[in-house]
């Protein structure tokens, strides 16, 4: 529950499909108040990180009507996030492999 769970990570792989749609939805309605989504190869389908697909680190926040705000980051941006607001990595930083 959101009561006890404030952020939850997933590292997207084939089945992006989950993390982009199905958990969205259902980390929502569990009032998890922030979900990342590192798509650090590009994985995800076009309508959730554009054209070209480029590696995309997304903050979802949930808002006061129960849906997430979604921000994605990518490149050199800085990654801001409401859980950690004094993060200060870029999202090529947290998606390089290692």
């Amino acid at each position: 529950m959101g009561s006890s769970v404030k952020l939850v990570v997933e590292v997207v792989s084939t089945n992006w499909q989950n993390d982009y749609a199905r958990k969205v939805e259902d980390y929502a309605a569990l009032g998890i108040p922030e979900y990342w989504i590192a798509d650090y190869d590009a994985q995800g389908g076009r309508q959730f990180i554009g054209h070209p697909k480029r590696p995309t680190f997304s903050v979802c926040t949930l808002a006061d009507d129960g849906a997430y705000d979604i921000r994605q980051f990518r490149g050199s941006e800085i990654v801001k996030s409401p859980t950690f607001p004094e993060l200060q990595l870029t999202a090529e930083q947290i998606l390089r492999p290692r």
